[in-house]
């Protein structure tokens, strides 16, 4: 009788905490997790009012909340006109923020300086860069053009963030969306793919990219997400794409000139 008595207890206590714990494991399976994106173009961190400022573009990036952030025109000790910064790094250390960089131009030193002068995409984060690499597309005799990827763990989900900037021509940029599209097929969670794509909505380029199953548009339907240029924009190219099971929310393009483009930003809302 005792020790029944005993076993009935136990199981009493033991329950509840099973119970809890299933419940506890149920909802996080199927809870939901946010962050806001942007993408931006920075001029090497110079506005149309000819004015280098970093803290102005870490400004416009902590007042619309974006937690990852994908730049494009990024100095790196390249020379005065950004006053040899490290660009990256500076922002990430204005913001409290991870970073990763992506070199597409790698030249010597200037005169009386030690670091080789670099060009080329940031990757600034709120979550923890997990590890990051930037791939060259091909570019035909212009000017480099890269892709860097980032894993992000966002509150345990691993995100593969892609950043770029596309060439100038048509040719170039349709061999480097097919690159990409090569190189994000290996992605084994959801993805984020941004940056500025000197293209059109409508090009064959960029319907390249969501053709391959791989991305959408997340500013899809929204008619007036004009970017370029800063005044009385009328150019839409630059874009945040992500996986077709991702969900969007609240898009918008942010006005300042901060930059010789505008920023967009968009909540996106990931499955854990």
């Amino acid at each position: 009788m005792k020790k029944s008595l005993i076993s009935l207890l136990a199981c009493l206590f033991i329950f509840p905490l099973f119970a809890t714990g299933v419940m506890a494991a149920g909802k996080g399976q199927g809870k939901e997790v946010g962050t806001t994106v942007m993408s931006y173009n920075i001029h090497h961190a110079v506005g149309i009012d000819g004015q280098l400022s970093l803290q102005r573009i870490a400004d416009v990036i902590r007042d619309s909340g974006a937690e990852i952030v994908g730049l494009q025109e990024v100095d790196r000790h390249y020379g005065e006109r950004s006053d040899f910064k490290d660009q990256a790094k500076e922002l990430a250390g204005l913001l409290g923020y991870h970073y990763a960089y992506g070199a597409n131009l790698d030249l010597e030193p200037g005169e009386g300086q030690t670091n080789n002068r670099q060009y080329g995409t940031a990757i600034v984060s709120k979550y923890p860069i997990l590890r990051s690499e930037n791939t060259w597309l091909s570019s035909f005799g212009k000017e480099q053009r890269g892709v860097l990827h980032a894993v992000i763990n966002l509150k345990g989900i691993h995100v593969d963030v892609y950043n770029t900037h596309l060439g100038l021509d048509v040719t170039s940029r349709t061999a480097q969306a097919q690159e990409i599209i090569d190189l994000a097929s290996g992605s084994q969670g959801p993805a984020l793919l941004m940056g500025d794509f000197n293209a059109e909505p409508e090009s064959s380029e960029f319907r390249l990219l969501l053709d391959s199953g791989l991305f959408v548009n997340s500013f899809e339907g929204i008619d007036d997400a004009y970017t370029f240029p800063v005044i009385n924009p009328s150019a839409t190219i630059d874009y945040i794409l992500t996986s077709p099971n991702v969900r969007h929310a609240n898009q918008r393009v942010i006005q300042t000139e901060a930059s010789d483009h505008l920023p967009i930003a968009a909540e996106v809302i990931f499955k854990r």
